[in-house]
């Protein structure tokens, strides 16, 4: 995964002051066209159903062995590791509202083609948002 010099610098802070930003004003996030796909699975326990995925597969090896190398820094330089860890984690999450965003894009393009979504493709995008929105909570 290739980083550009502003998602190095990236905080949760930065997260925080992006959301409290009107919308109008907030510059467009290229989003990639990747499909999304998490190399695990797991289950939400009171329905029994596999949740989507969230990450490609490549993607979230690169997150982890980045992480691992944030670790492993923090024996050099403690402080200069958790600004890593923060950045990391911010550009997870930022990935992940861009993965989100570009779903949303697609229905209302659909809705704008058509001036009516398709059902199925409405009730398949509530159910990752509901995914999304449980595996939040279960943290």
């Amino acid at each position: 995964m290739n980083t550009t010099e502003e998602e190095a610098t990236l905080s949760t802070a930065d997260l925080v002051a992006a959301a409290e930003t009107p919308v109008a004003r907030r510059e467009p996030t290229p989003v990639s066209p990747e499909p999304v796909i998490d190399s695990k699975e797991s289950t939400v326990s009171d329905e029994k159903e596999q949740l989507a995925p969230l990450f490609l597969a490549s993607s979230a090896e690169d997150f982890r062995a980045r992480w691992d190398a944030v670790q492993i820094s923090f024996v050099d330089d403690p402080k200069q590791a958790v600004r890593k860890a923060d950045e990391l984690v911010a550009q997870v999450m930022k990935n992940l509202a861009e993965t989100f965003s570009a779903e949303r894009a697609k229905i209302d393009a659909q809705f704008n083609e058509t001036g009516d979504a398709a059902t199925e493709n409405l009730r398949v995008a509530l159910r990752r948002y509901r995914s999304f929105f449980q595996r939040l909570l279960s943290l």
